[in-house]
C-alpha cells in the first residue's frame, strides 16, 4: 500500500473513532489530509471501497502487532500473556483501532463488508492454530470460544462493566485483568499441559 493510500485508511479509521461510521467519509478525508476535493474518491471511488480499504488497513496492523508479540516458544502461560498485551494494547496504543471497528459495524453491515469487520481484529485460523499447539483436543471450537471470549473482554473494557472503576489501560494491573480470564480459558480448553520447544505435549 503506498503511503498515499496509507494516509487515507488512517484518516478513515481516525474520523470513525472521533465521530461515529458517517464521518468517515470521501470529503472528510480530503479535509483532513487536505487534498484536492475528489482526491479520495480517485483512489476509492465508492464508499464500500473507502471501508473496505480502512478495514483491510486495520486488518493488517492487528496482524503485524500479533506477529510482533508471539514468542518463538509457546507455552499456556505465555499465550495468555500475549493475549492479554494484545488486549491491553487496543486498550491503550491501539485503542484508536478499537474504537472505529465497532463504529464502522453498521455501515459495514450495509456494504456487505461485515466478514472482513468481524475478523480484523482476532483471526480464528491463528487461534486455532495456537490451541492445537498447545494441546487442545478440540482446537477448533475452543478457538472459536476464546475469540468470543477475546471480544468480549474488549467490549466490556470500552463500554461495559469493567469499563467502571477498573485498572487503567496501558498498565500492569490492566493486563492482569485480562489475563485472569484468558488464563482460565486456556486451562479448560487444553488442560494443564504445556508445550516444550521440541513440541512435544505434557503435563505442566
Amino acid at each position: 500500500m503506498d503511503d498515499r493510500r496509507t494516509a487515507i485508511c488512517e484518516a478513515v479509521l481516525d474520523l470513525a473513532a472521533d465521530g461515529g461510521n458517517r464521518a468517515a467519509t470521501h470529503g472528510a478525508v480530503d479535509r483532513g489530509l487536505d487534498l484536492p476535493k475528489g482526491s479520495t474518491s480517485y483512489y476509492y471511488r465508492t464508499r464500500s471501497d473507502l471501508l473496505r480499504a480502512a478495514i483491510e488497513h486495520l486488518a493488517t496492523r492487528s496482524r503485524t502487532a500479533f506477529d510482533r508479540a508471539v514468542p518463538s516458544t509457546v507455552d499456556l502461560e505465555a499465550a495468555a500473556e500475549v493475549m492479554a498485551a494484545q488486549l491491553d494494547l487496543l486498550l491503550a496504543e491501539r485503542r484508536r483501532d478499537a474504537l472505529a471497528r465497532y463504529a464502522l459495524a453498521p455501515d459495514a453491515a450495509a456494504e456487505g463488508l461485515v466478514e472482513p469487520l468481524a475478523t480484523c481484529l482476532f483471526s480464528t485460523p491463528l487461534a486455532t492454530g495456537l490451541l492445537a499447539e498447545l494441546g487442545a483436543p478440540q482446537p477448533g471450537a475452543a478457538a472459536r470460544d476464546l475469540i468470543s471470549l477475546l471480544e468480549g473482554l474488549l467490549f466490556d473494557r470500552l463500554y461495559g462493566t469493567r469499563s467502571i472503576g477498573g485498572p487503567a489501560a496501558g498498565t500492569p494491573d490492566s493486563r492482569a485483568d485480562l489475563r485472569g480470564p484468558v488464563h482460565r480459558h486456556l486451562l479448560a480448553a487444553c488442560g494443564d499441559r504445556t508445550v516444550d520447544p521440541a513440541g512435544r505435549h505434557g503435563p505442566h
